[in-house]
């Protein structure tokens, strides 16, 4: 999957966004140490940001504006990743909406200056569908951005959790998955159920700060 096939499977920026608030709650019951996902209510007045980054050298970033949402992503080990000295491939930023296109220069979002981004999406606020720059990719060539969307391009419970225990090395309740990507307040049962050994404050405290709901635990 390539960037021009993402476009087509993104979900609505609401529902993008919930899933994102999920994985960053579940990854943090599950490696509260060092979690691949992270949810940054607020991360620029009325923005919020929402990342990935493996250790491995693949990241993302989705940035959740009122002006639309823009996301990006890098892959280590993909084609565009090789380009040297670093350089975007061609088309990859073209065509950004004004309300957006400040971000590729906000340093928080660079490394040494550089905006790392194989993969390039957004959403106008207002727009109908998702959009991308007009990158070509020649047969066989990889942007990185099947293995670094495509759980969050899915969104279901059995995704999720078999990418979680891929990466985790261990079993993974699949309904307290589910319930955590549905949006259901969090409780006793679904903390119990992925992380036995987890604070349930600490928790708690985490989906509050995300904008998930919690049960009286």
């Amino acid at each position: 999957m390539n960037v021009h096939e993402l476009v087509a499977r993104l979900a609505e920026p609401d529902v993008l966004r919930a899933r994102c608030r999920a994985l960053a709650l579940l990854d943090f019951m599950l490696a509260e140490i060092s979690p691949r996902y992270d949810y940054q209510s607020n991360w620029r007045p009325g923005v919020d940001l929402a990342t990935m980054e493996d250790g491995s050298g693949d990241l993302y970033g989705i940035v959740f504006d009122p002006a639309g949402v823009l996301l990006y992503g890098f892959g280590y080990e993909s084609d565009a990743s090789r380009e040297r000295p670093r350089a975007h491939w061609p088309g990859l930023l073209d065509d950004l909406p004004a309300g957006l296109a400040h971000y590729p220069a906000d340093p928080e979002l660079q490394s040494d200056g550089f905006f790392e981004a194989t993969v390039c999406a957004w959403r106008e606020a207002g727009a109908s569908a998702w959009q991308c720059g007009p990158v070509v990719f020649a047969e066989g060539e990889s942007d990185g951005a099947g293995w670094l969307f495509g759980v969050l391009a899915d969104g279901s419970a059995e995704a999720v959790s078999r990418d979680a225990e891929d990466y985790h090395g261990r079993p993974v309740n699949r309904d307290a998955v589910a319930a955590i990507l549905a949006g259901s307040p969090l409780t006793r049962w679904v903390v119990a159920a992925l992380e036995p050994a987890l604070d349930l404050e600490a928790s708690a405290a985490r989906a509050r700060k995300i904008g998930h709901s919690v049960a009286d635990i």
